[in-house]
């Protein structure tokens, strides 16, 4: 057996020593006497023999010295120094990037998180180091500042990627530094901060949570882009090729998923899908309805938003809502929502009651109810006769349904049931004057209001939906007592996802036909069909559906 070919190249055994030991006593017998004499040797070198030649020796260890305990006044500097990089680490910023964060790598929802004692424990936990407190006006930077880069996200990238010229690609830059990153980018781009303290408050933060390098490259990259946007040549892909290619081009270029805008692009036409693209990333509109229960009408309202100094408009299409552009924190801070006085509502919403024309007396089954949006603008107009049965599956969400109940005082005239509406149908007796079923969606026209929903729903969804939008149709449809209404409504602008699934569902219920929604809403919002449709681009709404099916008697 021959000598392993380490040995006989005089490589040293220190990074070899197992396979050497694992040498038989034959094999070495078998070997000429030079290998055999140069085998032992270093052997004798491994076990440690001294008198063997230096090369073969084992570099000594060397000790490691002793620490030696600094000067009081040289500790005093290191900490005072640590102390100032963080104090000037800038609070909105550092919050920002760790929000961003969580709702990239644990799913969290933008609308969920907010400034809250546990964000905070969570921000410092996760940079290791503690920030300024934020005040009133960091919290709503921090919000806007988070809408606004997950609207960008994938224009940002290919921003920074493209002037990126290290090895690593997108998915190889550690997330927190990824985050800094498209903050900074969205700031000079989108929002036309000065360059020089964007890149200035984005280094330090990115030295203070990660490294010194980390801040180098902030640097470096920030600074491309200013200079690129000075010169007005910020890179963007070309639109052409064909239409995977354009879908792909526009994707970037407006930052929306390929899926979504080839989809788009199939129904609606390029230009259609341009301009709905630029309107989901432009900055939301809000509603607000007077909560008539209490016996606050929209005159009333408008006295309190006057004193808030709230600019607003007056709802052409329903007269209990105005229509907020800004201002919405200041409603909330002055407790108007909290004290019942109104309720934040989309109009497009507040017009799928409009459809289902809830009446006193009435019973109505609203089958997905929670956060309870539409339950409560019906029960509002029952007047205290009738009531409104919220089922919903998800516990903690019909908590809000029970709790806006009482703040808007209609607990009397709303009842809550924990349910799956699948389950729920089985053996039960009950038949309702009204059911609406607000399908779960993969909510295509509030893309404006969520921003991060458009990076979490994909192809694959949308058809699983379409599928559990059948059987909850099925399931409610065994609650509309003849003679009745049932109500199918999305916020969605998915023809798969509203016209597709009625007529589906009226392939199997004949029973049941389409009754036209001209009579209760506005006729720009009615469909060849008899449909309720809201676009976004044409009635600065909400995307929303509704389609009112009766069931005859016979």
């Amino acid at each position: 057996m021959a000598l392993p070919a380490y040995l006989c190249s005089g490589i040293s055994l220190t990074s070899y020593p197992h396979e050497l030991f694992r040498l038989s006593s034959n094999s070495l017998h078998t070997c000429t006497s030079q290998r055999l004499l140069c085998t032992t040797s270093l052997i004798a070198t491994e076990q440690g023999n001294s008198s063997k030649p230096a090369k073969y020796r084992r570099r000594p260890k060397k000790s490691k010295p002793k620490s030696v305990d600094k000067p009081k006044e040289l500790k005093a500097k290191v900490v005072d120094k640590s102390k100032k990089l963080f104090s000037n680490v800038s609070p909105h910023r550092a919050a920002s990037a760790v929000r961003l964060l969580r709702i990239e790598e644990q799913g969290a929802y933008a609308d969920l998180l907010n400034a809250s004692s546990n964000e905070i424990k969570y921000i410092h936990s996760t940079l290791g180091f503690r920030i300024k407190p934020l005040d009133a006006r960091d919290s709503r930077l921090v919000t806007d500042i988070v809408a606004g880069v997950l609207r960008w996200k994938r224009y940002l990238d290919y921003l920074i990627f493209s002037l990126y010229r290290g090895t690593k690609g997108a998915n190889d830059i550690e997330p927190l530094l990824q985050q800094i990153l498209r903050i900074g980018a969205y700031e000079i781009v989108k929002l036309g901060m000065p360059p020089y303290a964007v890149v200035n408050e984005n280094v330090t933060l990115a030295k203070a949570a990660l490294r010194i390098g980390a801040g180098n490259m902030v640097n470096g990259i920030l600074r491309k882009i200013a200079s690129c946007k000075e010169n007005d040549t910020l890179p963007l892909p070309a639109v052409e090729g064909d239409s995977r290619s354009k879908a792909r081009a526009l994707g970037v270029i407006y930052s929306h998923p390929v899926w979504m805008v080839r989809r788009w692009m199939s129904y609606l036409g390029q230009e259609a899908t341009i301009n709905l693209m630029e309107w989901n990333n432009n900055p939301p509109c809000f509603g607000l309805r007077a909560n008539n229960n209490k016996g606050i009408s929209r005159d009333d309202l408008v006295v309190l938003l006057n004193k808030l100094e709230v600019p607003y408009k007056l709802s052409p299409y329903l007269e209990e809502f105005v229509h907020l552009t800004t201002g919405l924190q200041n409603v909330i801070q002055a407790g108007l929502i909290k004290e019942g006085t109104c309720a934040v509502q989309d109009e497009s919403a507040g017009l799928v009651v409009s459809v289902v024309d809830p009446q006193p007396g009435e019973t109505i089954i609203d089958c997905c109810a929670a956060p309870g949006g539409k339950t409560l603008f019906m029960a509002s107009h029952l007047q205290g006769q009738g009531k409104v049965i919220a089922i919903d599956i998800n516990r903690g969400r019909l908590r809000m349904v029970e709790e806006g109940a009482i703040i808007q005082a209609l607990d009397s005239v709303v009842t809550t049931c924990h349910n799956d509406l699948c389950d729920f149908v089985v053996g039960s007796s009950i038949q309702a004057d009204k059911v609406l079923l607000d399908a779960p969606c993969s909510g295509l026209g509030v893309l404006r209001k969520k921003p991060d929903l458009r990076w979490k729903r994909s192809l694959e969804d949308l058809e699983q939906l379409m599928s559990l939008q059948d059987k909850l149709l099925d399931a409610a449809s065994l609650l509309v007592k003849p003679g009745g209404i049932l109500v199918y409504s999305t916020c969605s602008i998915d023809p798969g996802e509203n016209k597709e699934r009625v007529d589906s569902f009226l392939t199997r219920h004949p029973e049941f036909i389409v009754e036209s929604v001209e009579k209760f809403v506005p006729d720009e919002f009615v469909s060849e069909e008899g449909f309720y449709f809201s676009h976004t681009r044409n009635h600065f709404l909400d995307g929303a559906f509704a389609a009112r099916l009766y069931r005859m008697t016979n």
